[in-house]
């Protein structure tokens, strides 16, 4: 039985408690002819997945219709048919914005179910995809709240996304996590739930979209696949919602890398072409190099050589057409050199080591954010292992460590975890000091 987190954020909203919304339910059933004597128990074991009886689930509409001066369906309230598909596209988006804020609450409230979800795989892991790629297209996103949206409100979520992307890229997404999400909560769940035309819901719903891929890729970089991708979902369904293309990719982008991590090969190249084909020419040179680039990882792990290069060339090419200036907030991550060090990637799953080595050591000559050089040096001083080039790696891997220093992310760790192997099983002059130093970095616990 899972806790009916729905209901728990719309109760939440209308500012009734557990004991308020029982004797509400009660008057309503006097109302009808029922004899109902619910208490705040009742409510209690509702929240954690029971469903009530007869008519009850519609008596919780009606009151809560009245307090919020809304429509409310037994979707918004959890209770809809059992059974029925609870993805977020299948609803409608007043609908989705229900649900994305109650698993919004649960995060903050650290929800077991919520945080020790696994990823979806198969259908499930595919249809939002399909659904963002194909029709019907939002015709009219507007909504009647009681806050009144303004430009001053997507400029301050926007300006958030920029915070905590940077929040991230310095300090790990471990603990930027808790920082998003209670800004979501805060911040954003009032201005979704807010009144807005058309045209200003669709940036809200963009700016939104950003904010949520960020959360997203910091409950990646936690081990929250589960968690993550429903982030990722969200935003893919908040980029529909607000017409923009671009926006829609690049989230698609952050499941493709996720779809990397997870060994899902095959699915990271059909969410890339996805990408590609959907988005056409609102797709900027630096998000289609990226997608290029771990497609030619996804084809280099298949071992499919032929198509790993020419994926590399397309992402080479594309590379070569990035100005910046022209390209929007959320692909600024692929930063020179980023290529590189993905191409590098692949090349060593290929088994070519000296045009790996050339990519990677071409990656750390170029400026890079702090969690960027991190990455860089790891796959350097792999490759440098894989060559017999002990000194140069050790050098390397004590760079790497170094720069690591005040990160919380689990991906890093996974880095730093790797190399060390790398070093302890090279067994060489000066691994083992490198090897150490690694080791103390990791028994800080995140």
């Amino acid at each position: 039985m899972q806790p009916n987190t729905l209901l728990d954020a719309i109760l939440d909203e209308a500012g009734i408690s557990h004991a308020g919304l029982a004797a509400h339910v009660n008057q309503a059933g006097r109302s009808r002819g029922l004899a109902l004597r619910y208490e705040h128990t009742a409510v209690a074991r509702w929240l954690k997945g029971q469903r009530p009886r007869g008519q009850v689930p519609d008596l919780i509409c009606e009151v809560l219709a009245t307090r919020l001066q809304r429509p409310v369906t037994l979707d918004d309230i959890g209770l809809g048919v059992p059974g029925e598909s609870a993805s977020p596209h299948g609803t409608t988006l007043s609908g989705f914005v229900e649900r994305a804020t109650a698993l919004w609450r649960s995060d903050e409230q650290q929800r077991p179910h919520i945080l020790g979800a696994p990823a979806v795989t198969g259908t499930p892991a595919v249809m939002p995809v399909w659904e963002w790629e194909n029709p019907p297209e939002d015709t009219d996103v507007s909504r009647g709240g009681r806050q009144r949206v303004s430009m001053a409100d997507i400029e301050m979520l926007r300006a958030a996304r920029a915070h905590y992307e940077q929040m991230y890229r310095k300090a790990g997404g471990v603990a930027t996590r808790s920082r998003i999400v209670g800004f979501l909560n805060s911040e954003t769940a009032p201005l979704l739930r807010g009144s807005y035309t058309d045209a200003t819901g669709r940036q809200l719903h963009r700016a939104t979209g950003g904010l949520v891929a960020i959360a997203g890729i910091c409950a990646y970089d936690s081990d929250a696949h589960g968690l993550a991708q429903r982030y990722f979902h969200q935003a893919l369904r908040l980029a529909k919602a607000s017409g923009d293309r671009g926006l829609g990719a690049y989230v698609i982008a952050l499941l493709v890398n996720q779809s990397l991590f997870m060994r899902e090969y095959r699915q990271a190249v059909a969410f890339a072409e996805a990408a590609l084909r959907a988005a056409g020419r609102h797709i900027t040179p630096a998000l289609a190099a990226d997608l290029y680039a771990m497609q030619a990882k996804a084809y280099a792990h298949l071992g499919d050589g032929s198509s790993a290069l020419s994926c590399i060339r397309r992402a080479e090419s594309a590379a070569e057409r990035i100005r910046r200036g022209y390209e929007p907030d959320e692909t600024g991550y692929v930063q020179p050199g980023l290529v590189n060090v993905q191409v590098a990637e692949a090349l060593l799953s290929l088994g070519d080591l000296t045009a790996a080595q050339e990519h990677a050591a071409a990656a750390v000559d170029t400026p890079a954010h702090d969690r960027g050089r991190v990455h860089r040096l790891a796959m350097l001083s792999q490759i440098e292992l894989r060559q017999g080039n002990a000194d140069k790696a050790v050098v390397t891997a004590v760079e790497m460590a170094e720069q690591a220093r005040g990160m919380e992310s689990q991906r890093l760790r996974d880095r730093l975890r790797a190399v060390r192997e790398h070093l302890v099983a090279s067994d060489c002059a000066g691994t083992s000091e490198a090897a150490e130093l690694i080791a103390g970095a990791l028994r800080v616990p995140l």
